[in-house]
């Protein structure tokens, strides 16, 4: 059932759902940002990455992702190491212990958000001009 202005028919599956957006409202912007989260993501699952490859997965030009890696760098998600392969300079990429904590708790956010809100009696919608 719903009332009158066509809310959510469960008022504990209405409490889900606004707990929900409030938590979206909060989620971290550093980790959000499209291209930032691809890159964690991609450095969640491995030890480290080259530069090559996170540009290959991300599809970000070189610039772009240099600078997305610099704000993560600076907020202790990543360290980025310079070295050599051989002659050739190579830039590797690890996550942190907090950045780590950071993707894995954004992950676990996002899935209870989902969850919370795909429920089929979550909302119930209605025609506010039934015809």
């Amino acid at each position: 059932m719903t009332s009158d202005d066509g809310s959510p028919q469960n008022p504990d599956n209405a409490a889900d759902a606004d707990n929900a957006f409030g938590e979206i409202a909060r989620l971290d912007k550093l980790i959000h940002e499209p291209a930032r989260l691809a890159v964690l993501t991609a450095l969640s699952a491995c030890e480290r990455a080259d530069f090559t490859y996170l540009q290959r997965v991300t599809t970000l030009s070189k610039g772009n992702l240099s600078a997305h890696l610099v704000t993560l760098e600076d907020a202790d998600v990543i360290q980025v190491e310079k070295g050599y392969s051989g002659r050739r300079p190579k830039t590797w990429v690890r996550i942190t212990d907090h950045g780590q904590t950071a993707i894995t708790d954004y992950w676990t956010t996002m899935a209870r958000w989902h969850s919370s809100l795909v429920s089929p009696d979550t909302f119930t919608q209605t025609d506010p001009n039934p015809g």
